[in-house]
């Protein structure tokens, strides 16, 4: 079976309630079940709580401002760094104000150890709020913990389609290359490999089957990590540095300024130079997992969302930009509560102002 077709039959599994399992054979799963318990004892558990970036950014900046909530797994959460302005909810919404000139309410939701199937609570809890986007970084977990991918991507659609139909933009970090991290011997090594890549590329076809949007984190874990381990993760080897999550962060944050129509005219349209374009999105969920950075979004041709081949999805490699200095949230408890507070209640924020 092909890459493209084995993404497709697994995102097809989950939306019809299907086990999965054969996408990926048995074996392979065996095998995965039974070395992710050695590779979790090598890395150990994760043990205390990253810094709140819950807050306002980019003070001084007129509004109306925007409201971003951050769910998912440890690699939202930041764990592993000691200071707020090193954790990736920080880093993205700093850049987000800057780069788009307007004030920024950061609202973090992600827990560590989380997996796709802790999202339905992360949901209950950001729906109130009323965020502009919802950003999701999630899928590292259910791999070492031996989830069946079709129940990962499953959790996940029903996330993003509840989030939608809030009117809520969505923009997922896709799980990332594991066969990079440290911990994991062989023949492990090589089975996350191919397990995280097809449970990427299913994630892409769900999300945006659901309406949301993709990026691609699969080698941010990869080449860039293999070439400077001691800089790029953490003291456990498995959770990135916050030169690390820096990284993450900086290829997310193009395609963040895109789902809220925040980029330049000149980077509105695909640049076929730069290997961007239209493709069915089991093909194009493929192509994303190979090079970090990749976003995919709807699109149509004449005029239809879908052709022969399924959806149409729009792949593109948008530029980066030097990322800004983070900063630490501006009274992130004072402003914290009051925007929380219902609207027209006494202390409540407006966050249009």
């Amino acid at each position: 079976m092909g890459k493209a077709a084995a993404a497709r039959k697994l995102a097809s599994a989950a939306a019809f309630g299907g086990g999965g399992l054969s996408v990926l054979g048995a074996g392979l799963y065996g095998v995965l079940s039974a070395e992710a318990k050695l590779a979790r004892r090598a890395i150990g558990n994760a043990d205390g709580t990253p810094p709140d970036a819950t807050g306002w950014y980019g003070r001084g900046r007129p509004g109306p401002a925007l409201k971003v909530a951050l769910l998912g797994d440890s690699s939202a959460a930041g764990y592993g760094v000691d200071r707020v302005e090193e954790v990736p909810g920080a880093v993205l919404a700093s850049g987000l104000a800057e780069r788009a000139d307007r004030r920024v309410y950061l609202r973090g939701f992600a827990k560590v150890g989380a997996q796709s199937s802790d999202l339905k609570r992360q949901v209950d809890a950001t729906l109130p709020i009323e965020p502009d986007v919802a950003v999701i970084l999630i899928g590292a977990n259910d791999v070492t913990h031996s989830v069946l991918p079709s129940q990962s991507v499953r959790h996940l659609g029903e996330a993003v389609r509840r989030l939608r139909e809030a009117d809520v933009h969505v923009l997922v970090g896709t799980c990332p290359d594991l066969g990079t991290i440290q911990p994991i011997p062989p023949p492990l090594k090589q089975v996350a490999r191919s397990w995280s890549r097809r449970l990427a590329a299913a994630q892409t076809i769900t999300v945006v089957e659901a309406g949301g949007r993709t990026v691609s984190l699969g080698s941010i874990l990869g080449p860039e990590f293999a070439a400077a381990p001691s800089v790029l993760f953490g003291p456990d080897r498995f959770h990135p540095s916050a030169q690390g999550y820096a990284s993450l962060a900086g290829v997310m944050l193009p395609s963040l300024l895109a789902v809220l129509d925040l980029v330049p005219e000149e980077e509105v349209q695909p640049e076929a130079l730069r290997g961007e374009g239209v493709l069915p999105v089991a093909a194009a969920a493929v192509e994303a997992v190979k090079t970090p950075g990749t976003e995919l979004g709807g699109a149509e041709v004449g005029g239809a969302r879908r052709g022969v081949r399924g959806l149409w999805v729009e792949l593109r490699h948008r530029r980066r930009h030097p990322q800004p200095d983070a900063a630490a949230p501006d009274a992130a408890e004072e402003e914290r509560s009051e925007i929380d507070k219902a609207p027209g209640e006494p202390g409540a924020v407006d966050p249009a102002r």
